[in-house]
């Protein structure tokens, strides 16, 4: 083999290890946009369900003070979430949930969940990415 062909077949590599890196250092660590000492535990009504990957979404709107702040609530993915017993058709527009989690570090209406819990009892974990969150 010559030189010149193994110095393409470095580079081609090279390139597919970068890439495949960069990909997985950028996906964010619990720690990294959550607090672990933010705990939250929120009631309201779903606006949106967003399954999707690497993380799934419900809205909610809250009412604090007199107030309505629609929260966003990341969950796992949309298998992760299959996996646990969600589906789809479960969080139509309207319904009414308590949630519990990790509120964001800035402080804003964002929050990592850990279960979300509906008015007639049923409980689905949500997937958390926080290590000491419940699965069952």
């Amino acid at each position: 083999m010559r030189i010149r062909d193994i110095g393409a077949i470095l580079v081609v590599v090279t390139s597919f290890v970068t890439v495949l890196a960069g990909t997985v250092f950028a996906h964010h660590s619990f720690t990294a946009e959550f607090d672990q000492n933010k705990p939250i535990k929120l009631s309201g009504k779903v606006t949106e369900m967003k399954f999707s990957n690497p993380h799934s979404w419900i809205y909610i709107d809250v009412e604090t003070d007199g107030k309505i702040v629609n929260w966003a609530l990341e969950t796992g993915a949309a298998n992760a979430l299959i996996r646990r017993g969600w589906k789809k058709t479960d969080l139509p527009a309207g319904t009414v949930l308590q949630v519990e989690g990790w509120q964001a570090r800035n402080g804003s209406s964002t929050a990592n969940l850990s279960t979300v819990t509906f008015t007639d009892g049923r409980r689905l974990f949500a997937g958390s990415s926080n290590e000491s969150a419940p699965t069952k």
